[in-house]
């Protein structure tokens, strides 16, 4: 994995901050947040993504069957705290073979979702909510004061992979899933959950570190 922060629109790298600028700079898209290396499956990963963030870390409750964690990764800084969040999944895929998912929570400008969906970024832009949706969601939140189904938009990003993305709470919610066909899980009923929600006890399978938190 990646030992320095790297920039979540191009995965290139970051000039860190300095005597005349207290931003992160990549040599492509200005400043920006820094994309911190990936955390490896498990709970100390999880919980130190959870000390950090300042937006959900979303997850499908219950998975799917035979699907397992894969890994985590952020956006921020100790400064900024985490203003984005890449929760990796694994799994069986409904038409054939293993398939990948990555669920991005993000402030609005952070860019880390559309560089995993593969757009100029770092929003949706035009492509959003432009027509009724293709799928909804059951999402819960904190203290279970979010509760309710989200709409969430199929965007045409790079042909090997699957993309919807909504918002909720306030930020973007990205579901890129490998490969295309893929996509289809999220016909299935699914239900999100923030597990930033306090005094959780559910246990996480989690499996091999995923090398989509590496694009």
């Amino acid at each position: 994995m990646r030992a320095e922060p790297t920039c979540p629109r191009c995965a290139g790298p970051l000039h860190e901050p300095g005597l005349w600028s207290s931003d992160w700079t990549c040599d492509v898209h200005g400043a920006v947040l820094p994309r911190q290396p990936a955390r490896r499956p498990g709970p100390d990963g999880l919980a130190a993504v959870l000390r950090e963030t300042r937006v959900p870390v979303w997850t499908p409750w219950p998975l799917p069957q035979g699907w397992l964690v894969t890994g985590f990764a952020t956006v921020g800084d100790d400064r900024s705290g985490a203003r984005a969040t890449a929760v990796a999944l694994s799994g069986p895929g409904l038409l054939s073979g293993p398939a990948d998912m990555v669920l991005i929570a993000e402030e609005p400008g952070v860019g880390l979702g559309a560089h995993f969906a593969g757009l100029a970024g770092p929003d949706p832009g035009e492509r959003f909510d432009g027509s009724p949706p293709h799928v909804k969601l059951d999402v819960s939140g904190p203290a279970a004061t979010y509760d309710h189904s989200l709409p969430m938009w199929a965007v045409d990003g790079r042909p090997d992979r699957a993309v919807y993305v909504g918002e909720a709470m306030g930020n973007w919610l990205w579901a890129v899933l490998w490969p295309a066909d893929a996509g289809v899980l999220m016909l299935d009923k699914q239900n999100l959950l923030d597990l930033r929600e306090p005094g959780m006890e559910i246990d996480l399978p989690y499996g091999a570190f995923s090398p989509r938190l590496d694009d």
